[in-house]
């Protein structure tokens, strides 16, 4: 009896108005305000949803459960976040991110920075399997550097951003990696080789965009400018090899697959420890720089912004909106609003290439309404795999395209929690950086076209997999 009467389904129109409602106000905020009151923004979205749910019959309870449950998965993002933040500021007491914008300045030519940049976060990304410790770290070294060279800030960030999507979409060790095939009933492995059809041409495309920007970039290149930093980092830290053990840390641990916070936890407290061996930082000093951030004083403006940042309290403004978004989404989903819009896009997948047309289209939908790209490919994929079960496409081709177009696609929506913390990190904003990260939204495009072309849209017995969806296989 209790179940009958807390049962709900919201109409439709409460589904389509909470969307409009969302995605109206937030560009009202970006657009007409241009202010970054995403909270307040958010909290009015979710107030919105609420009102219109208690008066369709929707029991609080539910609502009040629904937070609960999202809550769950907020602990660890949050606790994530923060320790970035308590990295950030280390590794710059260190000396560790001086020392990587240092050689970066003596070593990078100017017109191949943006590929090497690229190529510098995949590699990171893939070994640490985290875009936004890539992006927190590496990231902001290499900010640094194309600042020195000349490079428009939102160039260097696109190549950032794009090599820590890329990585991070190919990495074995990747959160989202291993969310993907989970959801679509894929071996990881199998999902990981998927990925190679539509990552690796994405980004070659990409890599070759970079190499033009960066050839029509480099003028821009002052060698009096390049001097004048490199004379402020000797000046205010004593760099040598030492410093990147932080980094060299991160690379090992994680090739050992330990636990992405605990490297984080190790490359921090050994940062602490070398700005008080190297830089005569005291104890009390480098605790306060990992609560509030490093802060430059050169009298070079530009530098000094640059290295006048990290610290777990910078992490306030991503962590609280984590919350909110994280509640909003949670709402969503367990009240029914997300399933019955979706539900209705289902008669949209009749062929093959409208099946992975929508699969895309279903993954950026989600992106923008529930601001979290985990739960974009958990719902998504609930979402989608009976489409592909039915039309006994391999596992792979779902978790593949939902890589493509959830996981790439979420750096580039500022109030989602990764474009919001990768804005905050880098200093760029997401809609600058958005056409230069060419990787984020040129993985999505080959998807759909290899879906119309029908390339690489295995069924069972095309390739050898692990797992199927036949009514024989594992699936």
């Amino acid at each position: 009896m209790d179940n009958r009467k807390t049962a709900y389904k919201p109409p439709l129109w409460v589904c389509l108005a909470t969307l409009a409602f969302m995605l109206v106000t937030m560009m009202h905020t970006i657009f007409v305000t241009k202010t970054q009151s995403l909270h307040i923004t958010m909290l009015t979205c979710m107030g919105f949803c609420i009102l219109l749910l208690a008066v369709t019959g929707c029991p609080y309870k539910k609502i009040e459960d629904a937070i609960t449950y999202s809550s769950g998965m907020i602990v660890s993002t949050v606790l994530i976040l923060y320790t970035i933040g308590a990295v950030m500021g280390s590794w710059i007491a260190s000396g560790t991110v001086p020392m990587i914008i240092y050689w970066g300045l003596k070593l990078i030519n100017p017109s191949l920075f943006l590929v090497t940049a690229c190529i510098a976060c995949i590699i990171t990304a893939m070994a640490t399997g985290s875009s936004w410790s890539t992006c927190g770290t590496v990231g902001v070294a290499l900010m640094g550097v194309g600042m020195g060279l000349g490079i428009n800030p939102a160039m260097t960030a696109g190549a950032v951003v794009s090599g820590a999507a890329f990585g991070d979409k190919m990495s074995p060790m990747s959160d989202t990696t291993n969310v993907a095939p989970a959801v679509a009933g894929a071996d990881l492995f199998d999902h990981v080789k998927a990925m190679v059809t539509t990552g690796g041409p994405a980004i070659v495309i990409a890599m070759v965009g970079f190499g033009v920007l960066g050839v029509s970039a480099s003028g821009n290149a002052n060698s009096e400018t390049v001097a004048q930093i490199l004379s402020s980092l000797e000046s205010t830290f004593h760099l040598n090899i030492l410093t990147l053990i932080p980094l060299a840390l991160v690379l090992v641990l994680a090739l050992r697959k330990m636990p992405a916070l605990m490297i984080l936890l190790i490359s921090a407290l050994t940062a602490a420890a070398l700005a008080m061996l190297l830089q005569g930082q005291s104890l009390g000093g480098i605790t306060s720089i990992m609560e509030n951030g490093f802060v430059m004083d050169t009298g070079f403006a530009d530098i000094d912004r640059l290295l006048s940042r990290g610290g777990m309290f910078a992490m306030h403004y991503t962590a609280s909106l984590t919350v909110i978004v994280m509640a909003f989404g949670g709402i969503m989903e367990k009240c029914g609003i997300l399933d019955e819009i979706l539900s209705h896009m289902k008669g949209l997948t009749r062929t093959v290439g409208t099946t992975v047309l929508t699969t895309v289209v279903v993954e950026l939908l989600l992106n923008l309404v529930t601001a979290s790209q985990y739960m974009t490919l958990v719902l998504g994929g609930k979402l989608m795999m009976p489409v592909y079960k039915e039309k006994d496409m391999l596992p792979q081709t779902l978790s593949r395209t939902l890589e493509d177009s959830g996981t790439v696609t979420s750096p580039l929506i500022p109030w989602n929690l990764c474009g919001a913390f990768i804005s905050a990190a880098l200093g760029v904003h997401c809609f600058s950086y958005l056409p230069f990260a060419l990787f984020c939204w040129i993985c999505p495009v080959v998807a759909i076209l290899w879906g119309f072309l029908g390339k690489f849209q295995w069924k069972t017995g095309d390739i050898p997999s692990v797992k199927t969806y036949h009514m024989d296989g594992e699936v």
